[in-house]
């Protein structure tokens, strides 16, 4: 199974604005992370993937197949949730996954045995029968991971599935995310760095709607050794100092003293300085800062 993104580009207004450039991806099963601030295409790539947009150039395969060609039969095999969250406010959660269940083509049966399973996995039975009106902002989310999940797709993509979501929610989700992903292609796009670092099988970079980077986690880090350093401040005016010439990812406070998390070409001059370890966070921030 897999996906394949061939040299995929889309402009907007005419040419004038290029939101993706000639991007070349294969995707096979495991979790991928979407990274790249506003504006680097991210939302562009998606709605490419989902059907909603058509590329100017390049095409997009499933298993060697195009997806415009695959019409229906791509969309039985795709599941997707967008980060807007556009509900039917006087639907309950049970009728909302049922409409969806119904969209999809899903039998009965099917649906009964799906809408079952996933209320118990998003955490939602309780509220199964609430209007969504009622819902936070993190139970909306929940509700529509689970309507994506609907059909079992074997390609899931996810905007921003974690947003609004408390830590042990969210972290209850990740670990279904990496569970499910042993046998599907999971995109996910966000901007919570942390939800990927552990879960995601590579991570994807984009900048200005070109593709930066895309590689396993540790490879990444890898790269990042030596650009990162824990920097001994004393106070605000001496972080202030800091933050003029560098860019700082963390700073903390604790028995040792104050210490800024600089992210660099090369360490500090005139503190005390001593290497850390990189995280994805440092990554985005030096390539995306």
């Amino acid at each position: 199974m897999k996906l394949h993104i061939d040299e995929v580009s889309k402009s907007y207004q005419k040419g004038k604005i290029k939101a993706l450039d000639g991007i070349e991806l294969e995707l096979t099963p495991g979790v991928y992370g979407l990274l790249g601030p506003n504006g680097a295409g991210k939302s562009t790539l998606i709605n490419l993937l989902v059907g909603n947009l058509k590329a100017d150039r390049g095409t997009i395969s499933y298993n060697d197949v195009d997806i415009t060609k695959l019409g229906r039969q791509y969309r039985e095999v795709l599941g997707y949730m967008p980060q807007q969250q556009q509900l039917y406010d006087d639907f309950t959660g049970t009728r909302f996954l049922w409409y969806m269940a119904a969209m999809k083509g899903l039998s009965r049966k099917q649906a009964q045995a799906s809408i079952t399973t996933l209320l118990n996995v998003v955490n939602l039975q309780e509220h199964a029968h609430k209007r969504l009106s009622s819902y936070s902002g993190g139970m909306k989310q929940r509700i529509l991971i689970a309507q994506a999940l609907l059909n079992d797709p074997a390609i899931l993509i996810l905007d921003e599935p974690t947003a609004g979501l408390d830590p042990k929610e969210r972290i209850n989700i990740r670990n279904f995310i990496a569970t499910i992903a042993l046998n599907k292609i999971v995109l996910v796009a966000t901007h919570v760095v942390t939800d990927i670092e552990c879960i995601a099988k590579e991570v994807i970079l984009l900048k200005k709607g070109k593709l930066i980077m895309k590689d396993e986690p540790t490879h990444l880090l890898k790269s990042m050794e030596g650009h990162v350093f824990e920097v001994n401040v004393t106070d605000s005016e001496a972080i202030n100092k800091l933050q003029e010439k560098y860019r700082i990812s963390n700073i903390s406070n604790d028995s040792r003293g104050i210490w800024a998390r600089v992210v660099s070409d090369q360490a500090p001059e005139g503190y005390q300085v001593q290497e850390a370890r990189p995280n994805l966070e440092d990554l985005y921030l030096y390539h995306f800062d």
